[in-house]
């Protein structure tokens, strides 16, 4: 089990500090090629050709710089993010991405597919590989994220990871759904999606802690949308461990319910946050909560504008006087509370939907249902409405 950060008040501290850290680490990583340039660690391929070529920026997550990229073997086009591993903050969230990607033994059509990672020094990259203890530089890298301090030298000796991953050309759910007609078929379907990534990910002991229409990318390759979560840097995975915190092995563990490990990090983004998360004491059930405010919020188009960045983000809050609170902030404050689903008298929403955005967003997490039971209930109430 993780550490808990000391009560309600010090793990909203704690959140505020971590990102303060994000945010910090995000100015940090913008500073790279600013357009057309060789890729991770400047490396080439057979024949001299570079193993990817960087064409635009086109995104600046929490902790780094996302570019449109080009394979320099195959030609396809790939996004790349490159995040500078200069403060213990950077490397911890770094790491937990990388662990999360490469601990899925398979590929899921509605997760963002992950191509590799190279670990870039000096001008020169290597790629990376979990619990590579040949690598001197990973070994000071996981150092770095448990101790918390820097041990990698100088600022002037810059060490970077590059995640090479599939590009989706769709941009975000926010930009998507905003820029679009409502469409009751285009619900549905990114409905069952979502529901159906995050049961994959929870039975691969992967709790994604920050679900958000920003982390959740789209593609039209294939000529219709399709949906990819993204953004794996707040992650836990939880294989290895036994409830409670328990190490546990063998068949027994691969078999092993993610639902019954706690986490005591408070971390995400607060509109989408559960209530227990507030008091930093939670499971996977979190993850639940966060589809259940991103879906409501998709169906009946509810917006907020971020306080930061100014844009209009779909999400789902309730209403205090003059000011907006997250949903999981006011049900921490008054667990009994009934949740008016839907909001907007003209929305088109079936009994079968509202009753289960109402158990996604249930103030008990005891209460939701988890991952596989609602993969199995939103194929249900989709194909009734």
């Amino acid at each position: 089990m993780e550490t808990a950060d000391g009560g309600r008040r010090g793990t909203q501290r704690a959140a505020r500090r971590r990102r303060a850290a994000r945010r910090g680490a995000m100015a940090a990583a913008a500073a790279g090629p600013g357009g057309a340039g060789a890729g991770p660690g400047g490396g080439t391929g057979p024949g001299g050709v570079p193993r990817y070529r960087l064409l635009a920026e086109i995104g600046r997550g929490a902790y780094g710089v996302v570019y449109e990229a080009v394979s320099g073997r195959s030609g396809a086009r790939l996004a790349v993010k490159r995040i500078r591993c200069d403060a213990p903050e950077n490397v911890e969230l770094a790491l937990a991405e990388f662990w999360a990607l490469t601990s899925l033994r398979r590929q899921h059509p509605n997760v963002v597919r992950f191509e590799e990672c190279v670990l870039q020094r000096h001008g020169l990259g290597q790629r990376m590989s979990h619990g590579n203890k040949r690598s001197q530089l990973y070994l000071r890298l996981v150092e770095t994220s448990l101790k918390g301090e820097r041990i990698l030298g100088y600022a002037e000796e810059p060490c970077y990871l590059w995640f090479v991953m599939e590009f989706c050309e769709g941009g975000d759910l926010n930009q998507y759904v905003l820029s679009r007609r409502p469409d009751p078929a285009t619900n549905r379907s990114f409905m069952l999606q979502l529901t159906s990534a995050i049961a994959f990910l929870h039975k691969n002991h992967i709790v994604h802690r920050d679900l958000k229409p920003d982390n959740i990318l789209i593609t039209e390759k294939s000529g219709t949308p399709v949906l990819k979560v993204a953004d794996f840097g707040l992650s836990k995975v939880c294989a290895g461990l036994g409830a409670r915190g328990k190490k546990g092995g063998g068949q027994e563990n691969r078999n092993v319910n993610v639902n019954k490990y706690w986490l005591s990090s408070a971390c995400g983004s607060d509109f989408y946050m559960a209530p227990e998360v507030w008091e930093g004491h939670y499971t996977a059930k979190a993850d639940i909560f966060a589809l259940g405010i991103i879906i409501w919020a998709m169906i009946e188009r509810i917006t907020f504008i971020d306080a930061e960045t100014k844009k209009e983000l779909l999400g789902t809050y309730i209403k205090q006087g003059t000011e907006i609170v997250p949903v999981g902030e006011a049900l921490l404050e008054n667990p009994k509370m009934e949740l008016h689903i839907p909001q907007k008298r003209r929305t088109s929403m079936s009994e079968g939907i509202k009753q289960l955005l109402k158990d996604m967003l249930a103030a008990n997490p005891q209460d939701r249902p988890d991952a596989f039971e609602l993969e199995t209930r939103m194929d249900q109430v989709t194909c009734a409405a």
